[in-house]
């Protein structure tokens, strides 16, 4: 195996969440290795500064704003995607909420907003952009999970529900559509700095205290660190790595 197994140069990549955090930092990853990359944010300054970014690669890198829930918008962003970068090969379900809360005192609506935009919005996308992937000849499909996903956390019931059907999805995808040469895997980020994560500083410094003593590695990961694991799942590296589950979590879930 050479280096050029990771190149990603051609590829067309859509990423959902990609104006920050660990979104940002896999479409920077992508990005680096040739990948040209759409990026699928709510906040319309925020996704576009982000494809700035990307562009400062030498690709070619778009701004997409849409609701992740929305079939209609879905579809729109993966049409204009393929129509204006040429197909879809690579998929990243990064976008994601959380609703802290405990399960006793949980909405409805709490439950809703977060399944359907962390669950709800990879099989959306999933399906809208089987067709091109079958079209291309084979993809790759990356679902971001969580350490959620396999671990219990008893301030966010919906979010673990959904991080561990966003394994499932992948696992559903990996044995459906291996025929079409579709590779889906999952990653399960532990824990990382991002805007997601850091009212825990001020809400629950001890529990962040406790949960930093856990982290063999000794630090908090950062969104640069899914750039690797990001490429490798989205190369032909991986082309016989299906349905594979990886923490991302500098060994919390090993502790």
């Amino acid at each position: 195996m050479t280096n050029s197994s990771f190149d990603l140069s051609g590829k067309v990549a859509i990423v959902t969440g990609g104006n920050g955090g660990i979104g940002l930092g896999i479409a920077e990853g992508l990005a680096g290795a040739g990948a040209n990359v759409s990026i699928v944010g709510r906040d319309r300054a925020k996704t576009d500064a982000a494809a700035e970014r990307l562009r400062g690669y030498g690709v070619e890198a778009l701004a997409l704003v849409a609701d992740v829930s929305d079939d209609a918008a879905v579809r729109q962003v993966v049409a204009s995607t393929a129509d204006r970068l040429g197909g879809i090969d690579i998929l990243v379900n990064n976008a994601g909420i959380a609703i802290r809360g405990m399960l006793q005192d949980y909405t409805e609506d709490d439950w809703d907003s977060v399944v359907d935009v962390n669950l709800k919005g990879m099989f959306l996308f999933s399906r809208a952009v089987y067709p091109h992937m079958v079209k291309a000849g084979g993809g790759k499909v990356i679902n971001i999970g969580s350490m959620t996903s396999i671990l219990g956390l008893d301030w966010a019931p919906a979010y673990g529900a959904s991080k561990g059907g966003a394994v499932q999805l992948a696992k559903n995808m990996t044995v459906a559509w291996a025929k079409d040469n579709i590779q889906a895997n999952a990653i399960l980020p532990g824990w990382i700095e991002t805007d997601l994560t850091a009212p825990l500083q001020t809400i629950a410094p001890d529990r962040r205290s406790l949960i930093s003593s856990r982290i063999p590695q000794g630090r908090w990961g950062k969104p640069a660190d899914f750039a690797g694991i990001a490429v490798f799942l989205a190369s032909s590296a991986s082309d016989y790595v299906t349905g594979a589950v990886i923490p991302v979590d500098g060994g919390f879930s090993s502790f």
